[in-house]
């Protein structure tokens, strides 16, 4: 079962976290692997643990948000059977707290540079006669997180998005889902924990694991498991829903 022999699977922020943990899970289901990162050395160490199981895996420098690199990257890559838009980043502030800058920079990866990966993907997919399309979302979008208005929004852009893929190209046989993952333990986290809030990273990240009813964070290779069952033939009747994987975090959190 979960089996990906013969697909080929395109990743963007496939080097680490959660997009990590993909790459190498889908690597291990026989998938041939393509990561998008912004270098080459980003992705080194997920296609070196790739290499290393004996996968099959390529990298490419690509900024997400930029249209023109995502057209090339895609054109080199060609036709393909799964898209994971994993790729993002994330800003601390309310809507009167946002300068114009930040919150551009967060809508242009978070939501435009999933757009352009649609943009370029869909006629791929449709050349393999359909395939499977899963948006990195997030349960802020569900719930509205305390000071993160430009992650939020982006957050709920891409939900909707997910909906709009799935309606539009579900009689051409490519399905698209969306996860909506609560506080992951990656290095994304890390990094942002230390960024801002400096001197309190522990008690930040206390704060934060027990945010989730669970008592913890997700660990990358749970949500991983996740986007392998939507992208496996067995999920072949699951399209345009999003799925919250949050510990209890939405509905057990009052």
């Amino acid at each position: 079962m979960f089996s990906l022999k013969n697909k080929k699977a395109v990743i963007t922020g496939g080097g680490s976290g959660i997009g990590k943990a993909i790459a190498i899970l889908f690597a291990k289901q026989g998938a041939e692997i393509h990561i998008l990162e912004l270098s080459i050395e980003s992705a080194s160490g997920a296609v070196n643990e790739i290499t290393a199981i004996g996968g099959k895996v390529f990298s490419y420098a690509c900024n997400v948000s930029n249209q023109a690199e995502v057209k090339t990257t895609f054109e080199k890559i060609g036709h393909i059977h799964i898209l994971i838009n994993n790729a993002g980043i994330a800003h601390v502030g309310k809507a009167d707290t946002t300068n114009e800058e930040d919150f551009d920079r967060v809508i242009n990866v978070n939501v435009k540079g999933v757009y352009n990966c649609l943009h370029e993907a869909i006629p791929n997919l449709r050349k393999a006669d359909g395939g499977v399309i899963i948006n990195m979302a997030s349960i802020t979008a569900w719930v509205g997180l305390p000071d993160r208005f430009a992650y939020t929004s982006a957050k709920g852009a891409i939900i909707a998005m997910t909906l709009s893929v799935a309606k539009d190209y579900i009689h051409e046989n490519i399905r698209c889902n969306s996860i909506s993952p609560a506080r992951v333990h990656t290095p994304f986290v890390d990094g942002f924990i230390a960024k801002n809030y400096p001197s309190k990273e522990k008690e930040m990240f206390d704060k934060l694991s027990k945010s989730q009813p669970v008592g913890r964070m997700a660990e990358p290779e749970e949500v991983a498991a996740l986007a392998l069952y939507l992208c496996s033939d067995e999920a072949s009747f699951i399209t345009g829903s999003d799925y919250p994987f949050d510990g209890g975090f939405i509905k057990l959190n009052n």
